[in-house]
């Protein structure tokens, strides 16, 4: 069936969605057009909204409406403690575990040559800063555990071996017990995330 240029376009829209595909998308868009007027200009609004007012948090570079994210702005936090993630959605997987409480840094992605995604476009320099003007005791590597996660957590951890970290005897460990090799950070459930922090390994030789 052939919609028309406004329907279809929405439609289309919709495929954007991870895991949407065209019979999903119709049936979203015939829900709001057909049900649900008010609903899809709630939608409207609060996405653009959100696609104008959220940005990066200039300490951890997670989602954030303010400079300065909730966490980041935290004092209760442990500051000896910095968690290495790949996405914002990471942070929400490990916060909703209630096991962690340090602070992160979001690389926004993990090392792929072949997508011409180096250590620059995952701020790798910026991390490397951070660390050395905090009071990291420990950083603790929790990409996911993928091919390239696993390169990104390898690099991550040889460029922490520098004097300034060596003298203060930085730990840099890899969460690993618990998560599945391929797996994905945030789709692994709390009870997983929890024993994958209790466990984590060194690989720094500190």
């Amino acid at each position: 069936m052939n919609y028309s240029p406004l329907i279809e376009q929405l439609i289309q829209a919709f495929q954007r969605l991870p895991g949407v595909g065209p019979k999903s998308a119709q049936r979203m868009v015939l829900h709001f057009l057909e049900k649900d007027r008010d609903g899809g200009r709630q939608l409207a609004k609060a996405l653009e909204e959100a696609v104008e007012g959220v940005g990066q948090c200039q300490q951890c570079r997670t989602l954030s409406e303010e400079d300065i994210c909730q966490i980041c702005a935290d004092p209760r936090r442990d500051s000896s403690l910095l968690c290495v993630v790949e996405t914002p959605a990471d942070v929400f997987a490990v916060e909703q575990s209630s096991t962690y409480k340090g602070y992160y840094f979001v690389l926004m992605g993990h090392l792929s040559p072949i997508d011409g995604i180096g250590p620059e476009e995952i701020g790798v320099n910026d991390l490397v800063q951070r660390v050395v003007e905090s009071a990291a005791a420990e950083l603790i590597l929790a990409t996911n555990p993928t091919v390239e996660g696993e390169a990104t957590a390898y690099y991550i951890a040889e460029q922490m071996k520098i004097p300034e970290l060596q003298e203060r005897q930085l730990k840099v460990s890899r969460i690993a017990h618990g998560i599945p090799l391929g797996g994905e950070l945030e789709y692994i459930d709390g009870g997983t995330l929890i024993h994958s922090f209790a466990g984590r390994q060194s690989i720094s030789g500190n």
